[in-house]
């Protein structure tokens, strides 16, 4: 079994999986966090591993079925009608 291939099986896993309420909320906040502690430590090193941390975070936040990837579809799908105002 090589590294893609497992990488590939957890994509997998975490595509068919449902979303729970809140959960790319709660994944942005702890990036956020990880972000703010990573700007008060004195390691350079950890400043870089920790902040690259809170980005992929932030980053796995704002992808995903359940986050911004699903609020961009409807956009550009029309829209939900409470958002045209």
């Amino acid at each position: 079994m090589t590294l893609q291939s497992t990488i590939d099986d957890f994509r997998k896993v975490d595509a068919a999986r449902a979303d729970y309420p809140g959960e790319h909320l709660a994944v942005l906040g702890a990036g956020v966090l990880l972000l703010l502690a990573a700007g008060r430590s004195r390691s350079f090193l950890t400043r870089i591993a920790v902040g690259a941390a809170g980005g992929a975070l932030i980053g796995r936040a704002a992808s995903g079925t359940g986050g911004i990837a699903r609020l961009a579809g409807a956009l550009q799908a029309g829209g939900w009608p409470w958002l045209r105002r």
